[in-house]
C-alpha cells in the first residue's frame, strides 16, 4: 500500500486518536509529520497514532515518530503513543529505536496504558476583541500562578501573555483564547485564533519600528513558536521556566 497517506482523527475523552493508513515513504514523510503536529496543536491530553494499517515500506522514515514526540515534548508537552497492530510493525519500530522515544502498544487500549502522562494544571480564558485583551491575559497569569503556587513564573508570564494577546488583537480580526498550562516545571502560554497566517518575528531596523511585541516574547520565553491547528487557525505559544534565559 504505497498510495496517498490518510489521517482520520477521532476525539476521545482522554486523548485524540489518529488512524493512519496508506504508505510511509520519503514522499509522505512531511504529510505525516505536519499532520500529527497540527493535531497536537489543538492541545489534547495525548495523541495516539493507530498505524496498524500503515505500510512502512522503506522503514527509514519511521524516525518521524521520534521527531514528532520530541517536538510535542517541547510544546504542547503532551505524550505520543503508537498502536502498532498485531503484525510486524512494532518489531520494525523497535529495531529502529523508536520505542526509546515513543510508547508502543499492540492496540489502542495497550497504547493508552503505555502513555506517560505528566501531571498537569490548565486554565483557559476567552480574550475580548479590544485593547483590554492584554490586561485580561496578564490578570489570568497572575491568578493562575497564585492558585498553582508558582510565583516564579509571574514576571515573564505576564510579559509574554500580554504581548501575545496584543498581537492577536492588532494583527487579526479573530476571536482568541488564552491557554495556560503548567507541567514538568514549565509554564506554557498559548493564544489560539482562527487566522491561519503564522506569527512571524521580523527584524527591527530601528527602535521605533513595529513588531516589538514578539521580540519581547522571544526574549522572555525559553522557546516560542506559531503552529497551525488541525481544526483551523493557529496557536502562538511560548514556554517559560523559572530560570531566566540568557
Amino acid at each position: 500500500m504505497r498510495g496517498a497517506l490518510d489521517l482520520d482523527v477521532a476525539q476521545q475523552p482522554d486523548y485524540t486518536l489518529v488512524t493512519v493508513t496508506g504508505g510511509l515513504h520519503l514522499g509522505s514523510y512531511r504529510q505525516l509529520r505536519d499532520g500529527l503536529l497540527e493535531i497536537a496543536a489543538d492541545e489534547p491530553e495525548a495523541v495516539i497514532a493507530g498505524i496498524g494499517g500503515l505500510d512502512l515500506g522503506d522503514v527509514a522514515p519511521v524516525g518521524v515518530f521520534g521527531l514528532v514526540a520530541r517536538r510535542l515534548g517541547t510544546w504542547p508537552g503532551i505524550p505520543l503513543a503508537l498502536a502498532a497492530g498485531a503484525g510486524d510493525q512494532a518489531q520494525a519500530l523497535r529495531e529502529h529505536g523508536v520505542h526509546r522515544q515513543v510508547a508502543i502498544g499492540e492496540n489502542v487500549r495497550s497504547a493508552e496504558r503505555a502513555l506517560l502522562r505528566p501531571s498537569r494544571q490548565r486554565t483557559e480564558v476567552v480574550l475580548p476583541r479590544s485593547l483590554d485583551a492584554s490586561a485580561v491575559a496578564r490578570a489570568a497569569v497572575r491568578e493562575a500562578c497564585t492558585r498553582w503556587e508558582v510565583p516564579q513564573f509571574v514576571y515573564d508570564g505576564i510579559l509574554v501573555a500580554g504581548e501575545l494577546a496584543a498581537n492577536v488583537v492588532q494583527h487579526t480580526t479573530s476571536a482568541a483564547t488564552l491557554r495556560l498550562d503548567l507541567r514538568r516545571g514549565r509554564l506554557t502560554i498559548a493564544v489560539l485564533d482562527d487566522d491561519p497566517r503564522p506569527a512571524v518575528l521580523l527584524p527591527r531596523t530601528r527602535p521605533t519600528a513595529a513588531g516589538l511585541g514578539l521580540h519581547i516574547v522571544a526574549r522572555s520565553a525559553d522557546t516560542w513558536g506559531s503552529s497551525p491547528r488541525w481544526s483551523g487557525g493557529k496557536v502562538v505559544w511560548a514556554v517559560v521556566t523559572s530560570e531566566q534565559p540568557n
